[in-house]
């Protein structure tokens, strides 16, 4: 094909055209609108205006835009389950179910009584029309993500509350067609129950399985992706087998994969990469080819009812976010957030209207069919998707930015008084089976701000240097680079010769300002090789040392964890190094959204407990105190679960003369699982900031 050959009519046809335009919108919105301080997400919805049917005609809407939009609608509501801290959800679950109270009762009243006396629609019609207003499309979530304050707890509940209002507003679409058709009785009330609760408990309880069962097996990058977007469609045809839309499947997908995918993982990374590049986009682009703006000018009752349907549910949301603001107690840029998020009219108005204006209850003496929403109500909701859409954008740009910028503001300033002692660690990479799991763990540990300060090392022996183990070792390190910079996060390679593995160890601790150690361990393969630990380069390692220092030896991925045990001494809040080591699971627990159960005698638990009240994740507490019947422990313990023993060395405040028998206790009875060992940090270790700080776990 020529350049001559490629015709330009329009609407243009050629689809290497065509996705060239939507690549150029795509990659334009943010520069220009940026400049005006207009939020991307509504230029791309006023340049499907543009470019669509009733702009410019330069595209159709056709099945491709549709298909690829679905993705993308799909794609926000999985994201959402999938990002949502599972702690906060349990913790402010209560406060999500009042919200979705809220944002779903305020607009059915407001909207019913709109539909019966301003617009003079019959019951059955307002309440569908009520319904529209009930239900919201979390449009500016990308926002939220994009600025990172996607763990806010209003964020949280407006989530939650999201799942709430919109399978009430759906289920209310779901009666009305029934109603309508004449075929509601007490079959369809146990068919529909029945069918939800065999739908929920499929993903819920089904898709963790499957998933855990997948990661564990396969580690290629593009099987786990398509992987990942099969759930979500599976998700999404479940729900609509079960009667109700698909994006609460998508949403139940992303719960039941939230434990499965880190936020720090590189599986995370390109699901969002993916999603907010080409998904989202054409997402919204779609949803502004909907937009006829000629529709608003054919006659007075077009204008009235839109009019009408924009000020009612602009007022409802607004209504139910301040009510929400006021029940909790929030700031004022929570409300906007609570009030951004919900105000978006999208996905579940469009199905509500579409199945609305099918439905034809009579004719009119000329023929002319009457349906349950008419025209005005088709148009008047295009409008209203329009212009929520846009309140939203700017609401929750506006909210979203001052958050963030008063937690970079925090993080700022413990950074200037933490500059001199920045959090850097080190892993030492020797072999290629446990590489990846070394950085996945060093970035699951690292604190937040943390992006620079990851060391891979690999020692080469002098008498090997002539014998190409440099290029092996260069290679093992440029793997660690890469799986690190998969997660966004700078990993800086450190090759070094020396004829003792320790000394070079412990001179690049010295010489880097090392804060934290990470040594891994191969997985055994024999019984003999089980009984090898702790070798004598781990042993020099330790004693020449005192920063804190992890041993980790992965049988299976760290995502594939579904609990974390962590055993604790008598005296380990003495050690100096406790809350450093504290640190590290806490961000372990958050990052994974993984459960963790403490093991510690009683003095020691009352001190984990307070800091978990300050910072709560999701965790249990129990109470022990023998180590002297340390194997007792191995009775709690499941075949997923990662054993986090904290350990002390020689002289330490917590030694207990048992210690020396704990790493062949894991290798012979819970051989099958991944552990780490944990030694703090002692007298005289670099240390990065105030180790009696708990704002440490903010990390």
């Amino acid at each position: 094909m020529t350049l001559l050959d490629i015709t330009l009519t329009l609407p243009l046809e050629n689809p290497v055209l065509k996705f060239l335009l939507i690549l150029i919108i795509i990659l334009a919105a943010p520069i220009l609108l940026n400049k005006i301080r207009i939020p991307h997400l509504l230029g791309l919805i006023i340049a499907g205006a543009v470019i669509g049917p009733h702009g410019f005609n330069l595209m159709e809407r056709d099945s491709s835009i549709i298909m690829s939009g679905t993705v993308g609608l799909l794609y926000i509501m999985f994201l959402a389950g999938l990002e949502i801290d599972i702690a906060d959800f349990k913790k402010n679950s209560w406060r999500s179910l009042i919200f979705g109270l809220y944002t779903f009762c305020v607009p059915m009243a407001i909207g019913i009584a709109a539909g019966l006396y301003l617009l003079d629609f019959n019951l059955m019609t307002s309440i569908l029309l009520a319904s529209m207003f009930a239900s919201h499309t979390l449009i500016t979530y990308p926002i939220i993500s994009k600025l990172g304050v996607q763990k806010n707890p209003a964020v949280t509940i407006t989530v939650g509350g999201t799942m709430i209002t919109d399978t009430l507003a759906l289920l209310v679409l779901t009666i009305i067609v029934r109603l309508s058709n004449g075929a509601v009785d007490n079959s369809f009330w146990i068919r529909l129950g029945v069918s939800m609760v065999l739908f929920s408990s499929i993903i819920l309880i089904l898709f963790p399985l499957l998933g855990r069962w997948f990661f564990k097996r396969f580690h290629d990058n593009i099987s786990q992706y398509i992987f990942v977007l099969a759930i979500v469609f599976l998700g999404a045809i479940l729900a609509e087998a079960a009667g109700i839309e698909s994006i609460i499947g998508a949403f139940l997908a992303g719960l039941a994969m939230n434990r499965l995918i880190p936020r720090t993982s590189p599986l995370m990374n390109r699901i969002e990469f993916v999603g907010n590049a080409i998904f989202i986009p054409f997402f919204l682009i779609g949803v502004g080819m909907l937009i006829d703006y000629r529709a608003f000018f054919k006659d007075f009752e077009t204008i009235k009812v839109a009019a009408v349907m924009t000020v009612v549910a602009i007022v409802a949301k607004y209504v139910a976010a301040y009510a929400t603001q006021k029940s909790f107690h929030y700031s004022v840029d929570q409300r906007r957030l609570i009030f951004g998020l919900s105000n978006s009219q999208a996905a579940a108005t469009l199905a509500a209207v579409m199945v609305g204006y099918s439905i034809i209850t009579g004719h009119t003496a000329d023929g002319e069919p009457i349906r349950l929403l008419n025209e005005s109500v088709l148009n008047g909701t295009i409008l209203m998707i329009l212009i929520t859409c846009t309140v939203s954008s700017f609401v929750t740009q506006r909210g979203a930015r001052n958050i963030a910028l008063e937690e970079a503001s925090r993080s700022t300033d413990e950074h200037e008084r933490n500059r001199e002692n920045q959090e850097r660690i080190l892993i030492p990479v020797s072999h290629p089976e446990t590489a990846e799991e070394l950085v996945h763990l060093s970035v699951t540990l690292k604190s937040k701000g943390n992006r620079t300060g990851l060391y891979a090392l690999h020692v080469v022996a002098n008498e090997q240097a002539a014998s190409g183990a440099d290029r092996q070792g260069r290679r093992l390190l440029e793997k660690a680079v890469v799986t690190a910079s998969a997660t966004d996060n700078t990993m800086q390679e450190l090759l070094r010769y020396d004829s003792d593995v320790a000394n070079a160890i412990v001179s690049t601790i010295h010489e880097q300002k090392i804060t934290d150690l990470i040594l891994g361990l191969r997985p055994a393969i024999t019984a003999d090789e089980r009984m090898l630990f702790p070798t004598a380069t781990t042993e020099n390692i330790l004693s020449q040392n005192n920063i804190t220092t992890l041993v980790y030896k992965p049988s299976q991925p760290l995502s594939t964890v579904s609990r974390i045990l962590v055993f604790v001494p008598e005296r380990a809040e003495n050690e100096l190094g406790f809350a450093l080591w504290m640190m590290k699971v806490w961000n372990m627990g958050r990052n994974t959204n993984t459960k963790v159960v403490f093991y510690a005698p009683a003095h020691t638990l009352s001190r984990i407990q307070a800091i978990h009240a300050e910072q709560p994740i999701e965790a249990e507490f129990h109470e022990f105190d023998n180590w002297d019947d340390f194997l007792i422990l191995f009775r709690e313990v499941r075949a997923n679960d990662l054993l986090l023993a904290v350990l002390s060395r020689r002289g330490g405040a917590s030694y207990h003369k048992n210690m020396n028998q704990v790493a062949e206790y894991l290798n012979k009875y819970a051989h099958t699982n991944s552990f780490i060992l944990i030694y703090p940090a002692q007298q005289n270790a670099p240390q990065n900031g105030d180790l009696n700080n708990p704002s440490l776990l903010l990390g």
